[in-house]
């Protein structure tokens, strides 16, 4: 493959939902460019794309695929995503280092719930989208009906360029408004026969027609005054318009393809290369100081890692685009976010596991190496003179959570490594090794991510695990004040311990006002405050320590022991052993011994009196809230609400989206388990749903019991 300079590299995402048939497609385009010599299919098991196991085990893609297809002097680099929305991880980091993204759409079910969470992205990320309806040989395609749903959802700036003359099982013809042509194949597909637009379909093709071209027209004012001089504008001239329309998402063209039998697939190729925007175009990124990066070859080099994988036979395999300047085999390139030094040994195009070696690379193109030492995914590798960091890449929170453990307890330490270098390949996986929880937890985008995790772990690293229910990470507080002294005294011959500490605990709020008086028992309790301290806690909260020892009754050097006692408790609160948090901790009187005190003494003295008052103030187990949104079809929304409503859940709101309700709701992390099951089951997998820590709040009475009833038997059970 020759080397291709900027003005001649395209970079594109292959997006849309499960079963829209991104892969097919991708297949058809590396058959239609000459990479490959025979068309695989899903099916079989022999496609460049989902060439992992695990993805010919499950027939759906798991991992993001890298190929490239030259086509009329240009090269088009393509990101095969996957459309699972547990595999979310490979759109996000292909749409930030492509410029154009491909949304393909089933033509049985038009827009899906999967297309609508994609686009959003392509929303987030200001890129160009063009529609291709595929599968128009289906019986059940409806063609209509998609490109009813699209501008329902995403308005006027939806503009065909081509419509079929007939889908289903008959499909072999389409029109093109563009060119003004009818393109008809035979039913192997590949090259077409180009004809006139029949009589019977030439209306409707220059309605269609007048549309594009005022489409195009708007988006350029030097074209709009030529439009409106000459009513009409020629085939280069609509180019030019829709590539400005493309450019500010003013214009998302739809086009039309059967890419199992490889039908329309050359026309759309044609288009890519004659019309999307090369990367110079685009908008320029942005480092981490603020620096704007030019595509340009006479630049500084610089890469941007946004993908690894671990091949076997091969390794570590990592997948770059060049920012600027550019990139040669031998280059020793200098990682600005680890400090190492690397050399790139060999540079390749890759088409799937298949890779063809190119002496160099520039500034706009996507490529890959292998056997670096020391880079992972997000890092930048740059030559002499600068020291760009780039932080642009954004994953989605978690949905989905477990605890993890491996079968056999002694391959715990071979278990964190294979996770360490797989969340590496998917920075989507959450690895956390809970102190708290004493377990480690895995949290993902869904059951399905999970799924091949565990799949992986187990057929390609011989490992047997298994997956347990997390445990909730509760909060301890209270909700009353208590007051409790404890003496600790032990004498065993020679100097002995003593401490005793009196404190008084209440429940803590930002801007509370000082301490002042506090009766217990019908005494008066005056704080005279000498010092205080707001402790922020690692699990949230705080704990404020507050000195009123008056008249030296413990020394102060005696007060950090204290404080520590205190902490200890903290980890630990005496209903279910979780953290606790939000107190205010007064310490007023004590006792000391000129001889026997020591920061032991009172570190336990503090602590047993700590849990004393904190028993009698009225203890609570506060719960984490998860905020909900839920994008679920009108037609499941009443059993979506009574699902949630079943889970606990407080319904904050709800609005409309051109067919789509969006449910938003506070509900607890112990009622999100298996949700990403359920709603699944539900809907039918129609719909989806985001969640983000809201904050702690106090559990229901009857669940309390129940939860320091399980506390109880498990401390016995121990």
């Amino acid at each position: 493959m020759k080397v291709y300079q900027t003005d001649e590299i395209k970079n594109i995402s292959i997006l849309g939902s499960s079963g829209s048939g991104k892969t097919t497609l991708a297949e058809a385009m590396l058959y239609e460019g000459g990479v490959i010599k025979r068309r695989g299919t899903v099916e079989a098991g022999n496609t460049v794309s989902d060439y992992f196991p695990v993805e010919k085990e499950y027939k759906y893609s798991v991992f993001s695929t890298v190929f490239s297809v030259e086509w009329q002097d240009r090269k088009l680099n393509f990101i095969d995503c996957p459309g699972a929305d547990d595999f979310i991880g490979g759109a996000v980091s292909a749409l930030n280092v492509t410029d154009t993204a491909l949304m393909v759409l089933n033509a049985q079910y038009g827009v899906e719930v999967g297309t609508i969470n994609q686009f959003r992205y392509t929303e987030q990320f200001h890129k160009p989208v063009i529609f291709v309806v595929n599968q128009l040989d289906n019986d059940k395609a409806d063609y209509d009906s998609t490109m009813v749903q699209l501008k329902e959802r995403y308005g006027d700036k939806v503009v065909a360029v081509q419509y079929p003359v007939n889908s289903g099982s008959e499909f072999n013809a389409i029109v093109d408004v563009l060119k003004m042509k009818m393109y008809r194949w035979k039913p192997e597909g590949g090259v077409p026969e180009v004809l006139e637009i029949p009589a019977e379909e030439s209306e409707k093709a220059m309605d269609l027609h007048k549309i594009l071209v005022e489409a195009a027209a708007e988006h350029d004012d030097a074209l709009m005054e030529k439009f409106f001089e000459e009513g009409t504008l020629n085939e280069d001239d609509m180019r030019a318009g829709i590539r400005a329309g493309l450019v500010t998402r003013g214009m998302f063209p739809v086009f039309c393809v059967s890419a199992a039998r490889d039908m329309c697939v050359r026309r759309t190729l044609e288009f890519l290369g004659n019309v999307v925007p090369c990367t110079d175009k685009m908008p320029r990124l942005v480092t981490t100081e603020g620096v704007e990066v030019t595509p340009d070859v006479k630049e500084p080099t610089s890469l941007f890692f946004f993908k690894t994988m671990t091949e076997p036979h091969i390794g570590q395999v990592s997948y770059f685009k060049v920012l600027s300047g550019k990139v040669k085999e031998g280059d020793d390139l200098q990682n600005s976010t680890r400090g190492s030094k690397e050399r790139i040994a060999q540079l390749f195009v890759p088409a799937g596991q298949t890779r063809t070696q190119v002496p160099e690379m520039v500034a706009g193109d996507i490529g890959a190496t292998v056997k670096l030492k020391d880079v992972r995914l997000g890092n930048t590798l740059n030559g002499k003179g600068v020291d760009y960091k780039f932080d642009f890449v954004k994953y989605p929170n978690s949905k989905y959570r477990r605890a993890i453990r491996p079968v056999n307890e002694a391959d715990s330490e071979k278990l964190s490594e294979i996770l360490s270098r797989m969340r590496q390949e998917d920075p989507t996986w959450v690895i956390e090794q809970s102190k708290e929880l004493k377990q480690t937890i895995v949290s993902g985008q869904g059951e399905f991510h999970l799924r091949t995790l565990k799949w992986r772990i187990e057929h390609n690293d011989k490992l047997a695990i298994e997956f347990l229910e997390p445990k909730i990470p509760y909060r301890e507080t209270i909700t009353k004040s208590a007051r409790a002294d404890y003496r600790h005294k032990k004498q065993s011959g020679g100097a002995g311990q003593f401490g005793e500490v009196h404190l008084i605990v209440e429940p803590y709020y930002e801007g509370m006002p000082a301490p002042d008086v506090y009766r217990f028992g019908g005494q008066e309790f005056k704080m005279n405050v000498r010092d205080t301290q707001v402790i922020d806690l690692d699990w949230g909260g705080k704990l404020v320590f507050v000195n009123c020892i008056v008249g030296g009754a413990i020394d102060a050097r005696f007060l950090p022991a204290i404080l520590k006692g205190l902490m200890a408790r903290m980890e630990q609160g005496p209903l279910t052993g979780s953290y606790a948090r939000d107190v205010r901790v007064l310490v007023y009187d004590g006792k000391m011994h000129p001889v026997d005190s020591n920061e032991i003494s009172f570190m336990l003295a503090g602590r047993n009196a700590f849990s004393t008052a904190f028993k009698e103030a009225g203890p609570k187990i506060l719960e984490p809230v998860y905020d909900v949104e839920v994008s679920v079809p009108a037609d499941f929304l009443g059993d979506v609400m009574g699902d949630l409503q079943g889970r606990r859940a407080i319904i904050m709101g709800m609005n409309s989206e051109k067919g789509y309700e969006k449910l938003q709701a506070k509900v607890p992390l112990k009622e999100m388990s298996n949700y990403s099951t359920s709603l699944s089951s539900i809907t039918g997998g129609r719909a989806s749903f985001m969640m983000k820590f809201a904050n702690y709040e106090l559990v229901p009475a009857d669940v309390q019991d129940k939860l320091l009833k399980e506390y109880e038997a498990s401390q016995e059970d121990d």
